[in-house]
């Protein structure tokens, strides 16, 4: 049992920093220090993976009449988004301008085509403007800025020194870029001009929770966590209480 937060961080080598997640579900902005989460300061945002690729299958059947939810499956939108989509860095002038639009093509296999134009920039677009969606409240990137400015004064610039990204809904080409453009914008909007935040964006980030497990798990430390079925038998539930707290 242990933190996705946590092991998000362990797969970049860090014990202390802070863990921005976006998966398939939910997105968190989580603070971890000496190997420890701080739930007070740690904010979640309920759009993801999941909530882009419904919102691309509307998107697509608006634009396209014609197609129906059917021509559309669950499986075959989410290749397609994983695919096709991006994260605008300049989403109002890129939505007024159809020349940066970018449209391409797509066959769906089950002999459907379908024609992708501004949905390609837009479908990722509610993680940082949940208004899209019809939801209150702010974006992923400042959630991550009211984690670091939650954390304690003396804590909050080790933290933002490695701001680790996970998750498969960080993979859009160009989201790192743009998280990192607005959350220094929100350290400056706040006052926070001597917080310059560091990212760490690796190409396997979309396992990261997965990585760092398995180096958790490897290391010699960890080898006295293990409970075996022999001793679950012989104490019961109990023994979760007594190893994991």
């Amino acid at each position: 049992i242990a933190s996705t937060a946590l092991l998000a961080l362990c797969s970049t080598g860090a014990f202390s920093g802070l863990a921005v997640e976006a998966g398939a579900g939910v997105c968190h902005a989580t603070p971890i220090y000496a190997g420890h989460s701080w739930h007070q300061a740690t904010f979640r945002l309920n759009v993801a993976g999941s909530t882009l690729s419904r919102y691309l299958r509307d998107l697509l059947v608006a634009a396209n009449p014609d197609l129906s939810q059917q021509a559309l499956p669950r499986k075959a939108i989410t290749h397609l988004k994983k695919r096709s989509c991006y994260v605008s860095l300049d989403f109002e002038g890129d939505l007024r301008d159809p020349a940066r639009h970018h449209p391409a093509s797509f066959s769906m296999g089950n002999g459907c085509c379908v024609c992708l134009s501004s949905e390609r920039f837009r479908c990722p677009e509610p993680i940082f403007q949940p208004s899209l969606l019809g939801q209150a409240g702010p974006g992923l990137p400042a959630l991550a800025f009211r984690a670091l400015q939650k954390m304690p004064e003396t804590l909050r610039t080790r933290l933002a020194d490695t701001v680790v990204l996970a998750g498969g809904s960080t993979l859009f080409p160009g989201f790192a870029k743009r998280l990192d453009k607005e959350l220094e914008a929100q350290c400056l909007r706040h006052g926070y001009a001597a917080l310059r935040p560091h990212l760490v964006a690796k190409h396997g980030r979309g396992m990261a929770v997965w990585t760092g497990g398995s180096m958790v798990a490897s290391l010699h430390s960890f080898q006295r966590r293990w409970i075996t079925r022999a001793m679950y038998q012989e104490c019961g539930s109990r023994l979760l209480y007594d190893v994991f707290n």
